[in-house]
Formats: C-alpha cells, sequence, structure tokens
C-alpha cells in the first residue's frame, strides 16, 4: 500500500521539515564523523612516528644491530620492548638494512623478514600510513636508523593498534548522537511550532483547496461589480479588482503604493485611509457617485468597498423631479378648484360682470407669469423649471423671484447640466427660507460671453463662516436624510459640475440676512451663437463675481431699498 501523504497544509509542511530536519542531521552527523575519523587516524600515525624517531635515537640501538645477528634474548630487544611497554604501542621493531628483524612482540618472528616494504625508511625517508601485517592493522611510522656516522643501518617501525582508533571513535560516538538527537529534537520542535502558527493562520485548509481558492477569489474579486481595495497597515494598496480600478480612475502599477500617492487629496482619500469613520459613507470619484465601507483586518490592514450609486441616485433625482411636479400640479389643483369655487359662486349670485373681470384677472396674471420667465429666460428646460418650482414655492408660502438683471439666451451647450445645478440651489434655497418671516428666493441668471453665470440667494439663516467650504463636501448636510436616498450630496454635485466646466461654485452673506449661492459655468453658451466675450462681457463677469455688486438680494445703487421684484400670481 502507497503511504498516503498529509492533506492539509500543516501536516504537509510539518513533514516535509521533519523530514528535511532529519536528513540535515543525518548528513551533518556523518561529515563530522568523517573528518573525526581522519583527524584520529593522523594523530595515531603521528604518534607512531614520534615513538619510532625517539626509539632511533637511541644511541645503543646503532651499535648492537652492527655488532650481531638477531637474538631474541638481544640488546635491541630489550630496548624495544622497553619502550613498547612504556609507549602503549603495538610493536617496535628494529630491522637492519636486509629487512631482517632485530625485535618483534613475538620472539618467534625475530631473525625473519619483515612482512612490509620498509624500502621508504632504509632510503633515508620517514613514513606514515594504514597497513595490514602479521599483527592485524595499525596506524605506522617508520624511520631510518642511522649510526653516528650518519649512515643508515636500518630502520625503526612503530605501530599503532587500529582497533584503538576505532575506539577512540566510538568513545566520542556517544556524545556527537547526543548533540544530533538535540538537534534534531530542536528541528522537530521549531517545525511543529510553525506547523501549528501555519494551521492557525490558514485555519486548517486542505492543501487541494488553496489553488481553489485562489481562483475562486481572483474571479470573484474582478468579476464582481463593487469596488475592493485592500490596504495593509502602513496604508499601501495590495488588492485592488477590475471595478475599483473603474470607480476609481486608478492605473495598472497601484499595488504597493500608499493611498495618497493614487487618488488625490478629498474626501474618498480620507474616507478609503479611515479618517473618515462610518458605515454606507457617499462620496463622488470622477462623476460617480459611491457608496464607501471599511474593514478592518487581523494583520492591521482594512478592506474598503465601494457601490456605484450613480443610477439609484439619477432615479432619486428624477423621483424628486415627479414629486415637485406632483406637488405642483397639486398645488395649481388646489389654486383652480379655489378659483372655480369663487367662479361658481359669483354666477349664482348673478355678478356676471364681476365674474368676467374675475377670470380675465385670473388669466392674465397666469399669462404674465409665464410671459415673465421666458422674455428673461429663452432656454424651454430652464425656463419651464422656474415656472414649476414658483407653484411649489407659491404652496410652500416662499416667494419665488426673478431678478431683473436676469438674461439667459436660448441654445445652452446642455440644459441638463444648468437644471441640475438650479434645481439643487432652488430646493435649497425653499428649504432654508421656508421657516422664515416673509421668505422669498431670489435667481438670477446671466450670460457673461460664453460663461453662465448662476445666482440664487434666499433670507433664511445664512451659512456660518466656518463651514462654507463643508457645504460642498460629498455627504455633508444638515437635514434629516430621505427615505429614499441620502443627504449630502446635491451641492457637491453642483460643485463638481462647476469644475468640470472649469467653473467654480462658492456660497456667501446676502446683505439682511441669508445666503448667496455663485456658480459659474464657463463655455456653458455656445460662443458662435453668443459672440466672444469682449471688454463688456469682463466688465460683466467682474460685477457679477463681486459680493457688493449685483448679486441678489443686494441694493442696486439707483435703488438702495428697492425689493427683488416677483414673479407675477406666484404668490396669489
Amino acid at each position: 500500500m502507497r503511504p498516503r501523504w498529509p492533506r492539509r497544509v500543516s501536516a504537509h509542511v510539518l513533514s516535509v521539515q521533519l523530514v528535511i530536519t532529519t536528513g540535515v542531521t543525518a548528513l551533518a552527523t556523518g561529515l563530522f564523523l568523517e573528518p573525526l575519523g581522519a583527524q584520529l587516524d593522523d594523530q595515531a600515525e603521528h604518534r607512531a612516528l614520534a615513538i619510532a624517531q625517539a626509539t632511533a635515537a637511541q644511541p645503543g640501538i646503532a651499535h648492537a644491530v652492527l655488532a650481531g645477528p638477531p637474538d631474541p634474548e638481544g640488546p635491541v630487544q630489550a630496548a624495544a620492548e622497553r619502550i613498547r611497554l612504556a609507549t602503549d604501542a603495538s610493536y617496535v621493531v628494529v630491522v637492519d638494512t636486509r629487512g631482517i628483524r632485530y625485535s618483534h612482540t613475538t620472539p618467534a618472528e625475530i631473525g625473519r623478514h619483515v612482512s612490509t616494504d620498509p624500502g621508504q625508511a632504509l632510503g633515508g625517508r620517514e613514513w606514515t600510513g594504514i597497513e595490514s601485517g602479521t599483527l592485524g592493522r595499525s596506524a605506522r611510522g617508520k624511520v631510518p636508523l642511522r649510526d653516528g656516522e650518519g649512515a643508515i643501518v636500518g630502520a625503526v617501525s612503530v605501530g599503532i593498534a587500529y582497533g584503538d582508533v576505532r575506539d577512540l571513535l566510538l568513545h566520542a560516538l556517544p556524545g556527537i548522537l547526543v548533540g544530533a538527537g538535540a538537534a534534531l529534537a530542536a528541528g522537530a520542535l521549531a517545525a511543529f511550532a510553525l506547523s501549528w502558527r501555519l494551521r492557525k493562520r490558514t485555519h486548517g485548509i486542505e492543501l487541494s483547496e488553496i489553488s481553489a481558492l485562489l481562483d475562486e477569489r481572483e474571479a470573484m474579486l474582478h468579476g464582481i461589480r463593487e469596488g475592493v481595495v485592500a490596504l495593509d497597515r502602513r496604508g499601501r494598496v495590495r488588492l485592488v479588482n477590475d471595478a475599483a480600478r473603474r470607480l476609481l480612475g486608478l492605473g495598472p502599477d497601484v499595488v504597493g503604493q500608499p493611498l495618497e500617492a493614487v487618488l488625490p487629496p478629498g474626501r474618498t482619500t480620507e474616507v478609503l485611509t479611515g479618517r473618515v469613520a462610518g458605515q454606507d459613507l457617499l462620496i463622488v470619484s470622477g462623476g460617480r457617485v459611491l457608496v464607501a465601507n471599511r474593514m478592518d483586518t487581523a494583520d492591521g490592514g482594512t478592506v474598503a468597498t465601494l457601490r456605484d450609486r450613480t443610477e439609484l441616485e439619477q432615479l432619486g433625482r428624477e423621483l424628486d423631479g415627479t414629486r415637485g411636479l406632483t406637488e405642483a400640479l397639486r398645488a395649481q389643483d388646489h389654486e383652480h378648484a379655489n378659483r372655480l369655487h369663487t367662479l361658481l359662486g359669483l354666477l349664482e349670485l348673478g355678478m356676471y360682470e364681476e365674474a368676467v373681470d374675475f377670470v380675465a384677472e385670473v388669466t392674465g396674471a397666469h399669462r404674465a407669469t409665464a410671459e415673465q420667465v421666458t422674455e428673461r429666460v429663452h432656454e424651454p428646460l430652464v425656463s419651464a423649471l422656474l415656472v414649476g418650482k414658483s407653484a411649489v414655492a407659491a404652496e410652500r408660502g416662499v416667494a419665488l423671484r426673478v431678478s431683473a438683471g436676469t438674461r439667459l439666451p436660448e441654445r445652452v451647450v446642455d440644459p441638463r447640466d444648468l437644471v441640475t445645478v438650479l434645481g439643487n440651489l432652488v430646493d435649497n434655497a425653499l428649504d432654508a427660507a421656508g421657516p422664515c418671516p416673509g421668505p422669498f428666493v431670489e435667481v438670477e441668471l446671466r450670460a457673461v460671453g460664453a460663461t453662465v453665470v448662476l445666482t440664487v440667494a434666499d433670507n433664511g439663516p445664512g451659512v456660518p463662516e466656518e463651514v462654507r467650504e463643508l457645504v460642498f463636501a460629498d455627504g455633508w448636510s444638515t437635514k434629516e436624510p430621505a427615505p429614499h436616498r441620502p443627504r449630502g450630496l446635491g451641492l457637491s454635485l453642483v460643485r463638481r459640475l462647476a469644475e468640470r466646466y472649469g467653473g467654480s461654485a462658492r456660497v456667501g452673506e446676502r446683505p439682511g440676512g441669508g445666503a448667496v449661492f455663485t456658480v459659474e459655468l464657463p463655455e456653458a453658451l455656445r460662443t458662435e451663437e453668443l459672440g466672444g466675450r469682449g471688454p463688456d462681457g469682463e466688465a460683466l463677469l467682474r460685477e457679477a463675481r463681486d459680493p457688493e455688486g449685483s448679486r441678489p438680494g443686494a441694493p442696486g445703487p439707483e435703488e438702495p431699498s428697492r425689493a427683488p421684484r416677483p414673479l407675477e400670481g406666484v404668490n396669489q
């Protein structure tokens, strides 16, 4: 049966580490023992050589070799045995120039030729090595034997039993194995600790699941329409999917860079980095309305998700427009019903002439209202918006006025943008002026060359100076959230739309109290129909930007106390 390989990542890693640790320990032990054995052999050879040198240096041995034949009872044998016993050598053999033994551990071998070649020592060279002879395998040292005049008269061979060298190695082996075992145990513990930590980090995921999980994650991240941006603990981008690149306008090489380096300063960066906390935070990026949420990860990083609410926001604004139209129709229906009741009463009372005058007055008032707007605002969408907002304002008891200086020619490049800006500003102004006594809102549209300067003023509480920039921030609002969508996007979209045209949106204080919102939209009008911007146009643009000049709600130079002229019939 084939052994079953562990499937969990931690068990797999532990098995591999144990095998590697055991192999490395065994290899290290073997590599240590081999030089140790060679070192012990070398030490034994040098010891044998030293004994041989000391023996050859004895003055009487060379003279005894020259004095007579080999004798087991002779002085050479006696001296050699004395040295052998004193040095614990295996043997001390003295031979003459013919290789005949004069000493040996076994006396019967004296007088016989040596079993190994003494040629190098008889040739005058010292020699060490491992050889096998009559006494077995041993570490040997051989030196020439010289007389008093230096002539070679024989050789001295000393052997150290190889079993002694092996005994030394075996004696050292337990300590080596203990050290190897300790190293193996330490390695096994380290492998187990690493495996335990890996199992904890991988949540016990099996090895075969990792590749599938990675493929599934990549497919999920790049297949969903929500944007996902992951940051590490230092605020650097470590993951971004295709939807996030599209929604935030990120390039292909953003991974590894700080978020502040790939996104411009603003609310989007502050929300994604966590400097603005909360759930379902609204941001605007590249003209798209996004909802952002952040979640911290265990390693100190964060994951931010982005949902595109642009289409939903457009539907919400269309719903607002529909509700506004409904309110206008309801207001007109209520007013029409009242007038019909009045007319019916006049007819029943027989006051026919008064009834005719009443109908003529009402008809003329409505015609005058529409004509007054269309004479000053030639763009149909914008004039229709003002007429509709006037009915809503009348229902809410707010006077909606069009400034006498309003002049907007026809053929606006994109009337929908102008309707968006004007509708947001008028709605905010109606909300602000409604609770005040004698509430009114004044609108002024002026064409300066190709630039449209749009101003909406009200006599509400105004905007404090310290929050005049905050009112244009994404998600900032003082109103309660609407049921179908959050607040805080209208003025943000107004500013972004103005900046897209290369213009600006700002808020100031109206003389006498209230707020004045001014929006400039360069190139919003077609220059081929309006002519280029000449000196008069530049003067008009400076006048429109002058905070104390022709701002709606401010007294003019000729009529210091003249109030803005209301739309006729709006507040009847």
